[in-house]
């Protein structure tokens, strides 16, 4: 199954964007979808994920944003709220399937004024 990003861009701080993750064939059967980020100069980290209907955040995103699927469209969606300059980055969505990682191409979101 092969992920694609879309619904990055330019938001001001405290602005919203909210990622699809649109994946070429039935997301119903894996367990772990999820959400990472990678900034300029750092290394790639995990913004949420979910598991077997369990959600987990990185701190500094919690109560900001979130995680969901639609098993019926099989999309992974990131709504992101509150946005601050410190969540520019580039967000990829990420899939384990037969205990292997996929990997989406990458979308852009930039938190600027």
């Amino acid at each position: 199954v092969q992920l694609v990003e879309s619904g990055g861009g330019l938001v001001q701080p405290g602005g919203s964007l909210r990622l699809p993750c649109a994946a070429s064939g039935s997301i119903f059967s894996i367990n772990t979808l999820g959400w990472f980020r990678q900034a300029p100069g750092k290394e790639r980290e995990m913004v949420a994920l979910i598991t077997l209907g369990r959600t987990n955040y990185k701190d500094s995103v919690k109560y900001r944003f979130t995680i969901s699927r639609d098993n019926a469209k099989n999309t992974v969606y990131l709504q992101m709220n509150s946005l601050k300059p410190e969540d520019t980055a580039v967000y990829y969505c990420y899939s384990v399937q037969l205990g292997r990682a996929y990997w989406g191409q990458g979308t852009q979101v930039t938190v600027s004024s």
